[in-house]
């Protein structure tokens, strides 16, 4: 990172860290002044946002490699309801294995005093209290890791360094069986498979869902194939299991998506041996190989991702479901907000839907937004539903015997809008599912996370209705046809346990409401708005302009109406908008992307053909309130101060 860009001219003061309280410190309270002399990573973050974990991750080694010198410090600042309840951020402070303190801010009230707006934000205060860097998305480890030996050489040769133990305390560690289990598969034994994700391997269980037939996995994080007793995973989450026939010609039963390894692997159940099937361990940023984004606002990446799977980027594979209408398995990649497949037979990757852009639209397949999908599975018509998570919708994919494909919306309105609320579909709301299953009757079972309930959507009268509740965040249903009357299996993963539950003869009516996602509005004024995008090249990068400008930014609004003019998808980090008066509030909707390689290695300035790309991304959902003293001009940070 460039210290001319990311160090202001005018010292930034930081801010008192305020909210409800504090967790990881062994009840202390911390303050800016007890943080005095250390390079302090303020991480804004809220517990359901995949981009979010992805920077927990990248921040790890960094906090290991600076430990004497770095605090992070994790700001909570929640998106949905469920997410502002204590026990719910405690029990996902444990389940991300998070180790550095984290302030409670349910009020927002540290989120509004740096100005963040996106999730995730990252912040660095210097060792004298100064604002020095302000960074909005993920992938600026690099960028960090260049920044931070700047920041200690200054400040050490000015004595105001100091060197020591953080303020982190660690929690009292619990046993258990299972650790916030992720996702189950049934067997053609009787048994069930089931991702164990936070002791980061796989267990076989018995029909009672409690005794333990066998571990697939050491419990070790990391990534490791072989023998079952040996190979590492990295909190596993969705499984699928292959056609007989299929198996027997690839050699392997099950498809793993190994989330935080980035990959997809497969497993024989006759031995337990694990093998990998796709993925380099490397996180993808939308497009693999040189960054670079076209004109029209696409990535450059192709549907067909090749057939040497192992070669290929993913990013947190989060659910896996066969599709008989592709005679593959499809990928909820979360990470990317697309759905790809892979060919067990040849290896191959493709994008079977999404372009990559987070929110909620459809249409045909390569043009439809996803935000974090978590769920797949198929229905009897072939149809694939997912539980698209960050929109708290529940979509479906329906396959053209041309082979044409569709994304459509059955519950859902975007990516702010969430709610408890049955009845009619197209008013309906849910609350970060994770989980989808067809059942008897080919109505939808959907695993409402945050609402800690079970819904269910009918295709037949479009209606909405719950069949559960009073849950612990379930992660997974699963119909259970194993017995006389079909019923349900639930993981519920904050109970860390699955469990039996009978299919209601009369379902419930619930509707506790629909509601928004509650940020501060930003007031501007009608008419002409400037809008700027900051970004820098990191130190060590250089802007990919080998296709032309390598920027692009993106503008949408909710309601429509509220842009005149200035929407849709251009290069650059600048544009004009036009609001339109009688429109009184609404939300912008922006999406910046800014290309940048490793280099220039030589005196020509020119970026090596080997060089290391980056993708860099942010989506803001920006609530403005319309009024004549409102501003002319909305800056945002993907990379500066």
């Amino acid at each position: 990172m460039d210290s001319s860009t990311t160090i202001s001219p005018v010292r930034i003061r930081a801010s008192e860290l305020e909210g409800r309280g504090w967790l990881n410190t062994g009840g202390a309270e911390l303050n800016l002044e007890k943080l005095r002399g250390k390079i302090v990573i303020l991480d804004f973050w809220t517990f359901c946002c995949i981009n979010c974990l992805h920077v927990l991750d990248e921040l790890r080694p960094l906090e290991a490699e600076y430990s004497d010198v770095l605090v992070t410090v994790g700001v909570h600042s929640p998106k949905f309801e469920h997410e502002a309840d204590p026990v719910a951020l405690a029990a996902a402070v444990e389940r991300y294995d998070i180790h550095h303190p984290v302030l409670d801010d349910p009020e927002l009230i540290t989120w509004q005093a740096y100005s963040a707006r996106a999730w995730p934000t990252l912040v660095v205060i210097d060792p004298e209290g100064y604002i020095v860097s302000h960074l909005s998305g993920e992938g600026h480890a690099a960028g960090l890791a260049s920044f931070i030996p700047e920041l200690i050489a200054e400040h050490e040769a000015k004595g105001t360094l100091h060197r020591g133990d953080g303020p982190y305390v660690a929690p009292e560690p619990v046993i258990r069986d299972l650790r916030f289990p992720g996702k189950v598969l049934p067997l053609e034994s009787g048994n069930f498979l089931v991702s164990d994700t936070g002791h980061h391997r796989l267990v076989e269980m018995g029909p009672d869902l409690t005794t333990v037939v066998r571990t697939i996995g050491s419990g070790t994080k990391g990534f490791l194939d072989g023998a079952a007793e040996d190979t590492q995973f990295n909190e596993p989450q969705g499984l699928a299991l292959l056609p007989a026939e299929l198996a027997a010609t690839v050699g392997y039963d099950v498809v793993v998506a190994d989330s935080v390894n980035h990959r997809l692997r497969g497993i024989t159940l006759t031995t337990g041996e694990v093998r990998t099937l796709a993925g380099n361990g490397i996180q993808r940023l939308l497009d693999a190989g040189p960054a670079r984004i076209s004109d029209d606002g696409a990535s450059a990446s192709e549907s067909d991702l090749g057939t040497a799977p192992l070669e290929v980027a993913l990013s947190s594979p989060w659910d896996v479901a066969y599709s008989s209408k592709c005679n593959a398995v499809l990928i909820a990649m979360a990470g990317t907000h697309q759905i790809f497949s892979l060919d067990p037979a040849s290896g191959a990757l493709a994008v079977v839907a999404g372009n990559g852009l987070e929110g909620l639209l459809d249409g045909p397949a390569e043009q439809a937004w996803f935000a974090q999908p978590s769920g797949l599975t198929e229905d009897a018509k072939g149809n694939i539903w997912v539980a698209d998570s960050e929109t708290s919708a529940l979509r479906v994919l329906k396959f053209a015997d041309d082979g044409a494909v569709t994304v459509e919306t059955a519950i859902g309105e975007g990516l702010f809008d969430f709610g408890f609320r049955d009845g009619e579909a197209a008013q309906a709301r849910l609350q970060h599912p994770l989980g989808v299953a067809v059942l008897p009757d080919g109505s939808v079972a959907v695993a409402d996370t945050y609402n800690g309930a079970v819904r269910r959507y009918d295709p037949a009268t479009k209606t909405v209705s719950t069949l559960a509740r009073g849950l612990a965040e379930p992660s997974d249903v699963l119909l259970d046809e194993s017995g006389e009357v079909p019923l349900l299996i639930v993981v519920e993963a904050n109970q860390h346990q699955l469990v039996r539950l009978p299919l209601p003869k009369n379902a419930l009516q619930v509707d506790e409401g629909a509601v928004q996602t509650q940020r501060p509005k930003t007031p501007v004024a009608p008419g002409e708005l400037t809008l700027k995008i900051n970004f820098a090249a990191p130190t060590g990068q250089k802007l990919d302009d080998r296709w032309g400008d390598p920027t692009q930014l993106k503008v949408s609004s909710t309601p429509p109406e509220l842009l005149l003019g200035g929407d849709g998808t251009s290069i650059g980090l600048s544009r004009t908008l036009t609001l339109n008066a009688d429109v009184p509030e609404g939300i912008l909707h922006l999406t910046a992307r800014a290309a940048a390689c490793d280099g220039p290695e030589d005196a020509s300035g020119e970026i090596p053909d080997h060089a290391a790309c980056h993708l860099y991304q942010q989506d803001w959902g920006i609530p403005v309130i319309l009024s004549a003293d409102g501003a002319a001009d909305l800056v945002l940070d993907l990379r500066g101060v």
